[in-house]
């Protein structure tokens, strides 16, 4: 299977004269293969489900019944593992193929109220049943929690988020209801190489968990790295110098390696490239096409049971010219904007914590801008009503603050 790497440069002419030119390099990675084109390995899932006292009556049942039917969506190739918590951990469902679906239908359903939450109790044990059938399979977990890790420890949470990553295990985190700590999640499901959901009522849990379900049979590659050359009059930005910037904005980690830049991206999907957004900066050149950068992908193929296969150089040349015009990219600046709706609202989250209410109006105000300049339209909603509630003197309840985070990640839909 094929991996595309597209680069692009928000201008591709710099400035001969000038000493240091700054430019955003974005990167578009895809397979090459939409889904129904593409072979993709079985699914090796585990849910790992919340049964804490406050999931007690429709918020359990609504989770039990499409836990349900995403057994019903799994193939005989597929293997599934169920793990239930609160402040002890049971599993509900241990690792292997599905020969009776009704049994693990029925074990779904005997989940019962009570306890408190620990989160990373329950970690823990899935990574144990994924581990057991990860070979040759994508393997995926969606923790779904309405609580605070009162019982557990987030740190652990985080190093076991960092463990699964290892074993090449996607974390996909759902938050339901208003009393999850949308910070924990996050960190969570950016650490686990997965997407962070909102379920804000019980009857969008079937579509999150759907939706979700998608996304991981969308997957056709694993483990994916890009690997980035620079010329020796380049170098990358000393803060926060790559981000992802589709299908969600999550600040990457740059990590050295044999003389190249590596950064994980995870999983590669059909249908849905990966687009990361470089800061660079060119040091002076003379004038005329110079090669400013390399680029490759190494990933995992699962379904051809191949690892670190790694994609052909591509190398992103910029053009050096003395009478410098302008000449800015309209698709590479659309990826700058995202960035910076996400950071915007960062720095807001931030200053409202320190209780600066005005500050903190001001920058949603700027990232709700910036999201109707990229076209997102629902987004600027949400952050913009976030801002005005702010500026009224009024606080932002829970579900408002976990609103404006999905919307500073994600293109949000009308």
């Amino acid at each position: 299977m094929s991996v595309k790497v597209h680069p692009a440069l928000n201008d591709p002419n710099i400035d001969a004269r000038s000493p240091s030119n700054q430019r955003q390099m974005s990167i578009a990675i895809s397979t090459g293969k939409t889904q129904t084109e593409g072979r993709t390995a079985p699914l090796n899932l585990c849910l790992i489900l919340d049964r804490s006292g406050s999931m007690a009556g429709k918020p359990l049942n609504t989770v039990k019944e499409a836990a349900c039917q995403m057994v019903d969506r799994l193939s005989p190739d597929d293997l599934l593992s169920v793990v239930a918590f609160d402040h002890k951990t049971e599993v509900l469902v241990a690792s292997g193929p599905l020969s009776d679906p009704e049994a693990a239908k029925d074990a779904i359903a005997s989940l019962k109220t009570g306890g408190g939450t620990s989160i990373d109790g329950a970690m823990k044990p899935a990574i144990e049943e994924l581990a057991k059938g990860k070979q040759g399979r994508i393997s995926q977990a969606f923790l779904l929690t309405d609580g605070e890790n009162e019982h557990g420890d987030n740190d652990r949470a985080l190093k076991l988020a960092e463990l699964a990553v290892g074993y090449n295990i996607t974390l996909n985190c759902l938050g339901f209801g208003d009393r999850w700590n949308q910070d924990v999640l996050e960190k969570l499901a950016d650490a686990g190489g997965g997407t962070l959901s909102y379920i804000e009522d019980p009857q969008q849990v079937a579509q999150e968990f759907g939706r979700l379900f998608d996304r991981a049979r969308s997957v056709q590659l694993t483990n994916a790295h890009l690997l980035l050359t620079l010329s020796p009059e380049v170098r990358l930005a000393e803060l926060k110098p790559i981000a992802q910037v589709s299908p969600e904005t999550i600040e990457l980690t740059v990590q050295p390696e044999a003389g190249q830049h590596a950064v994980r991206l995870g999983d590669l999907m059909a249908d849905a490239p990966r687009v990361v957004l470089v800061n660079l900066y060119v040091g002076q050149l003379e004038a005329g096409r110079h090669a400013i950068a390399r680029l490759q992908v190494r990933y995992d193929d699962p379904a051809a049971d191949k690892q670190g296969v790694t994609t052909e150089p591509v190398t992103v040349e910029a053009n050096a010219v003395t009478g410098f015009v302008p000449a800015p990219d309209r698709d590479v600046q659309q990826h700058v904007w995202a960035l910076a709706k996400y950071r915007q609202t960062q720095i807001a989250e931030s200053k409202l914590k320190q209780g600066d209410r005005s500050g903190a109006a001001t920058l949603l105000q700027a990232a709700a801008k910036t999201a109707l300049q990229l076209g997102d339209d629902s987004g600027a909603t949400v952050l913009q009503t976030s801002a005005t509630r702010l500026q009224a003197g009024e606080e932002l309840t829970e579900g408002e603050r976990k609103k404006t985070r999905i919307a500073s990640k994600t293109i949000l839909k009308p």
